[in-house]
């Protein structure tokens, strides 16, 4: 495809060329991980693609040996093929996206969940990002608002294993990336890039409290945004949820 590597000597990203195909709804789409193996099989060739990506000089060796970690050790996995269109709209509160936010390796962390229409967050402190603990903060965080839990997208580490539990103690659906592909939970990598601003890369998360996180988390849900016309996170998603919650009569969980 010619004019995928012309968008690329652009300086476009895989990311971005993917994700734009999806948007403007092309009768022939590719992913982002498509798009870097052409590159790849570009420069094997001779070509020259790979000196316009951002990062050229990525350890797709590590990479390689990180790929069995996560899709070996998640049971009954469902793939993001499966979830709806409905999720692509962005139309309707209720679609989240979860992932970590890591110290070293898996040595601590906190457990992020981002709703996809509002940006609105959501975290929770692990002490040890294991599994069962990484579900329990997560089921923590969201059964207060689970009138607005319709799905969850999740990347492919292990400490989403857990993820039947989960599903069921909220009454949602569960559903996992294409491996390597973060930008299928754009809203929340997005997040998490704002949260590191707070905790950057070499934060030991048991120092951290909780009650310091959560006044991280209002910082950000209380900051406008130029994609909801420069309303806040907070104010689409509470006004929505609350205006749902009257039409359908229930009461407002807090």
């Amino acid at each position: 495809m010619h004019w995928v590597s012309d968008l690329i000597r652009k300086y476009w990203s895989p990311d971005q060329i993917a994700g734009v195909m999806a948007r403007i709804g092309r009768r022939i789409r590719v992913s982002r991980q498509w798009i870097y193996a052409l590159i790849q099989r570009n420069r094997m060739a001779g070509g020259d693609l790979w000196t316009y990506c951002r990062q050229p000089k990525r350890r797709r060796d590590q990479r390689q040996q990180a790929k069995c970690a996560g899709l070996g050790k998640i049971p009954n996995r469902t793939g993001i093929e499966q979830r709806p269109a409905e999720v692509e709209t962005w139309l309707t509160i209720g679609h989240w996206e979860g992932d970590t936010v890591l110290h070293g390796h898996k040595q601590s962390g906190i457990a992020t969940l981002v709703e996809r229409r509002s940006g609105y967050l959501l975290a929770g402190q692990l002490p040890k990002v294991k599994a069962v603990l990484t579900s329990n903060a997560m089921i923590r965080l969201l059964r207060p608002i689970r009138g607005a839990v319709k799905t969850l997208t999740l990347d492919n580490g292990s400490e989403f294993a857990d993820h039947q539990r989960m599903t069921e103690a909220l009454s949602m659906k569960a559903y996992f990336c294409d491996p390597y592909c973060s930008g299928q939970r754009g809203t929340n990598e997005n997040t998490n890039g704002l949260i590191r601003q707070y905790y950057p890369k070499g934060t030991d998360f048991t120092k951290v409290s909780q009650r310091e996180l959560n006044q991280v988390v209002e910082a950000l849900n209380n900051r406008p945004r130029k994609r909801l016309g420069y309303r806040t996170p907070a104010e689409i998603f509470w006004g929505e949820y609350s205006g749902a919650l009257k039409t359908s009569g229930a009461a407002l969980i807090t």
